[in-house]
């Protein structure tokens, strides 16, 4: 196997070939305990979730934050950081200390853009709903058991809330967006995702106790839009409305955020319906009515 070889971003020698690490990780493993060795497709996993670690915050993640947000030893993720720098992944920023994501993911979302042509088909109803609301209106993506925002179009209201950016990620279940979604899920793996719902909420599970998220799950069965009051951030409010994909299942969500006075009770009938009819022109779209 040709090892390409070049400083790394801490001035020493570093393998740049990522299928290299991949294997380095695994004949590691194998030595530490053969019965029971880290296959390579776990070693891919924790270069995945490193990249998506970084890509949470745009300013950037130190990585002390990766060692401690991903479980991993710092040797591990030091080796996987410096690796993914050479193939143009992650980019360090030795003045600021932190890891940020490389021009190689750009390239990367570009190509990937043309197959999921979602700006094109979200961006007008972002564009509405900000305009008509005053609202910072976003769209998320359902990925596994999490909610990612992909696109934010800014209200006019000179007053925002911060908590939702693009590449900010929630637990289903959490934030407006996530509850939209997991509402209209199949019973079972709502009650899956209930039944642990401190180890799927993590650190959200203080403030979204499985009650909690029980009782908001049914208002939006009934509204069709959900709420979150605050639970992320006290005084930063927002709602959703569930995208439905080609087989009826919840795949995206349209949502809007901004302080707690802006959604008092008798605007967010407003807001709901709103969102709503948004949600199902883009569902009519992506189903192609």
């Amino acid at each position: 196997m040709t090892m390409l070889v070049t400083h790394g971003v801490d001035g020493t020698l570093e393998g740049v070939h990522i299928v290299d690490e991949i294997f380095r990780e695994a004949v590691l493993a194998d030595r530490v305990k053969a019965t029971n060795p880290v296959q390579g497709a776990q070693v891919v996993g924790r270069v995945a979730l490193l990249l998506r670690l970084v890509g949470r915050k745009p300013e950037g993640t130190s990585l002390a934050g990766l060692v401690r947000e991903s479980g991993l030893t710092r040797p591990t993720v030091h080796r996987l950081l410096t690796s993914l720098a050479a193939e143009g992944l992650l980019e360090h920023d030795p003045t600021a200390g932190k890891w940020v994501l490389g021009p190689e993911i750009f390239l990367l979302g570009s190509v990937a853009a043309a197959r999921f042509p979602m700006e094109d088909i979200a961006r007008p109803s972002l564009r509405r709903l900000a305009a008509e609301t005053g609202e910072s209106a976003f769209f998320s993506i359902r990925r596994g058991n999490e909610t990612v925002c992909v696109l934010r179009e800014e209200g006019s209201f000179p007053v925002r809330s911060f908590v939702l950016h693009e590449g900010v990620r929630f637990p289903l279940g959490v934030a407006s967006a996530g509850t939209a979604i997991m509402a209209f899920l199949p019973p079972e793996k709502q009650d899956l995702l209930l039944g642990d719902w401190d180890g799927h909420a993590g650190d959200f599970a203080a403030g979204h106790s499985a009650d909690v998220v029980r009782d908001s799950l049914e208002r939006t069965r009934l509204t069709g839009y959900s709420v979150n009051p605050g639970l992320i951030l006290e005084g930063s409010w927002g709602m959703g409305a569930a995208v439905f994909d080609r087989q009826g299942r919840p795949a995206w969500a349209l949502s809007l955020t901004g302080i707690e006075p802006r959604f008092r009770p008798d605007r967010q009938e407003f807001l709901g319906k709103l969102l709503l009819e948004e949600a199902h022109r883009m569902t009519a779209r992506l189903q192609g009515g």
